[in-house]
Formats: structure tokens, sequence, C-alpha cells
């Protein structure tokens, strides 16, 4: 359907350009600002300037297709589950590693704050809204640098962990989950 040399613009996305190749179902377009980009036939509209071509029927097809694709519906919550333990990891390096004998204070850290970093990381990509990150009290330097750390990050908030449970030695952090 489509060529070398045709217009065309891409459904759902603000890109518009011209046909460079098509092989089999994929077609490659270079877009008007200049990248070379390459998409399913399906996902392109011939265009004629300024105003895509399309039929009355073909749109008819774009919004059942777009209609059977709805929102899954929000599982609710139920109030046991509100208030689960929240995820913890513990940053005591002879937790982290087997043996610390042979590394400096900077090396400890440097595994702590990563360690930090990996865990928090995969909370947010498992929506997990709370995680414990347990540091100890020492001099307060791991604190400082989680807090560092945490501040770089516009979706949470942290605070003092639970005083009964953890002491002084923890950080608890709430990731607000974008819906």
């Amino acid at each position: 359907m489509l060529k070398p040399g045709d217009k065309v613009a891409v459904l759902d996305e603000d890109l518009e350009g011209k046909v460079i190749s098509v092989d089999g179902g994929e077609v490659e377009i270079r877009t008007t600002e200049g990248f070379v980009l390459t998409f399913p036939e399906k996902d392109l509209i011939k265009t004629d300037g300024d105003f895509p071509d399309v039929g009355i029927e073909d749109l008819s097809e774009v919004i059942k297709q777009k209609e059977s694709f709805k929102k899954k519906k929000s599982s609710r919550i139920k109030p046991k589950e509100r208030n689960l333990p929240p995820m913890e990891v513990d940053l005591h390096i002879h937790k982290l590693v087997p043996k610390s004998g042979g590394m400096n204070n900077f090396e400890i850290l440097t595994l702590q704050v990563e360690t930090a970093k990996r865990q928090l990381e995969f909370a947010m990509k498992k929506r997990i809204q709370k995680v414990v990150f347990i540091h100890g009290v020492g001099e307060g330097v791991l604190r400082a640098e989680l807090e560092t750390l945490f501040n770089r990050y516009e979706n949470l908030k942290y605070y003092d962990a639970d005083y009964q449970k953890y002491g002084l030695g923890a950080t608890e952090v709430y990731i607000f989950q974008n819906y």
C-alpha cells in the first residue's frame, strides 16, 4: 500500500515523514526532524500534505481497536493489606558481603549507597510503596548519603522509621504511585 516517497503520519504520535523503504509489514520513514524510524505499516497513514487520507470506514476501525484496549479496573486494596509491613533493606555491611576486611570506608559506603539505590528503583518498578532502609546509628555518614540519594527523586518522601521497631538507625521511604 505504501511506497518510497509517500508522505505519512504516525497514528498515536505527533510524527510525520516520508517513506524511505518498505520491507514486508515494516516501513522505514525519515521524520520531518530528520530521524530515521521504523514502524509497522498498520501504524502509518498516507497523507497528502496537511490532512491525513482517512476514510470513514478506516476511522471506525481505528476507534474499534482503541476501545478494545480499555484500562483495566483498579483493584481495591483490602484494609488488611493497607498496613502490610514495608520492604526492608538492611545496609549493614556484614549483611551485604561475606567479608569486609579488605574494604576501606569509601568502598563500604559506596557499596551501601549503590545497594540502596538499586533496591529503591526495584521498589519503584514493582510499585512497592514503603521501603525501610536500616542504616544503623554510627556517625551518620550513611544516613546523610541516603538523604542525598532520596532528594534526587521527586516522587518520594522519607522520614525516621518506627522508633519502637527500628530505633534511631532506620529511614522509611514512601513512594508516591502515579496511577
